[in-house]
């Protein structure tokens, strides 16, 4: 049976030298927490809170994040494609996700905010309605996904074939029609 933890706040917690208890944890806040590396293999996470964490690396078998906000993390190398999908919902703001996976992942109105989301994989992803919003989308990966409704036009840096991925009624800058282009190998001046 897992331990249920509820409005418990943990603050400066180095879980990579005490270990962390799989659980289910509701309306939990982990504040400057270094979690990289851990095994979050399945816990639950609802109506939590990450805040100035470091959560590179960790393992996420079957874990849930339903209705989790994260602020100012680190989550490199995550593959949130390994999470239990079912209710799956996250905010990101100010969060450095380079090189994770959203693989097939459901992010239907999802918010990512002034994120660093480098070579991510968003391979059939579901965004539909999404805002992703001032983010830095260096080499990542778009392949059937669903990019239907999504708010595209503060990002940058990226590469999207409209043929590829569903586009429709997506909104895009100006200045990032480029990086609908890329293929092409045109100049647009």
């Amino acid at each position: 049976m897992k331990t249920i933890i509820e409005e418990k706040t943990y603050n400066n917690k180095d879980f990579t030298k005490e270990e962390f208890s799989i659980g289910e944890y509701e309306q939990c806040t982990f504040i400057n927490c270094d979690l990289s590396n851990c095994n979050l293999s399945n816990s639950i996470f609802y109506k939590c809170t990450f805040a100035g964490c470091n959560l590179s690396l960790v393992k996420l078998k079957n874990t849930t994040f339903n209705d989790v906000s994260l602020k100012d993390c680190k989550l490199l190398g995550l593959h949130f494609d390994d999470c239990n999908t079912f209710l799956f919902a996250v905010t990101f703001d100010k969060c450095i996700l380079n090189l994770s996976s959203f693989y097939k992942i459901k992010l239907k109105n999802s918010k990512f905010r002034n994120c660093s989301l480098h070579e991510v994989d968003f391979t059939e992803t579901d965004f539909m309605g999404s805002l992703i919003e001032n983010c830095d989308l260096s080499r990542a990966v778009f392949r059937n996904a669903n990019l239907e409704k999504v708010d595209l036009r503060n990002s940058y840096n990226y590469s999207i074939d409209p043929e590829e991925n569903r586009v429709k009624k997506a909104k895009f800058s100006l200045n990032g029609i480029r990086g609908l282009l890329d293929k092409y190998d045109i100049e647009i001046e």
